[in-house]
C-alpha cells in the first residue's frame, strides 16, 4: 500500500521504493508513538506524506503523479474497446499529473485508498475543509477534459455499430 501511494504521488518507481522504505524505517524507529493500533494504516500514510514532504524540501522540485494502475480489460472486449480503455486511462493519468500535488494526494487517499476526509486531514496535516476543497477542485479539474472524451468515444462506438 505504501509503495502504491508513493508511486501514485511521484510517478517514479525508484523514488517510490525509497519513500516506502523510508516510511517503514521511520515507523519501526517510532513504533512506540503509535497510540491507537487500529489506526496503523493512516499512521503509516502520515509518515509517508512526511517523507514525500521532506524529499521535496531537499530536492525543491515538483514531481508528476500517476493515480491509476493499469486497468484489466474484459477478455470479451473488442480491440476497439481495449484501445478506447487504454486511451481513457492515459488521458486520466495525464489529467491527474497536471493537478497540483495537494490535490493529487487528497484524490488518491480518498478515491483510491478509501480514507475518510478526517483521516486524510490527519495524514496530510491539513484541516478537513482543505481536504474537501482540494478534492472538489481535483474532481472538477478531471471532469472537464474527461467528460468530453468519454462522450466522443461513446458517439464513435455508436457510429461503428450502425
Amino acid at each position: 500500500m505504501l509503495y502504491r501511494l508513493a508511486y501514485a504521488w511521484c510517478h517514479d518507481a525508484p523514488l517510490a521504493d525509497d519513500l516506502a522504505q523510508e516510511a517503514l524505517l521511520r515507523a519501526l524507529a517510532r513504533e512506540a508513538q503509535l497510540r491507537e493500533p487500529d489506526r496503523l494504516k493512516s499512521w503509516l500514510c502520515t509518515i509517508l506524506a512526511n517523507c514525500l514532504r521532506d524529499h521535496h524540501r531537499r530536492r525543491r522540485e515538483h514531481l508528476s503523479m500517476d493515480v491509476l494502475e493499469e486497468s484489466a480489460t474484459d477478455p470479451a472486449a473488442t480491440p476497439e474497446d481495449a484501445a478506447a480503455a487504454t486511451e481513457l486511462a492515459q488521458r486520466v493519468r495525464a489529467a491527474v499529473a497536471r493537478l497540483p500535488l495537494g490535490q493529487r494526494q487528497v484524490l488518491t487517499l480518498v478515491d483510491l485508498e478509501g480514507f475518510s476526509y478526517a483521516e486524510v486531514g490527519d495524514i496530510l496535516e491539513v484541516p478537513i475543509g482543505t481536504v474537501m476543497s482540494r478534492l472538489c477542485r481535483a474532481r472538477q479539474a478531471l471532469r472537464q477534459p474527461l467528460t468530453g472524451f468519454a462522450q466522443r468515444a461513446a458517439a464513435a462506438r455508436i457510429r461503428s455499430v450502425k
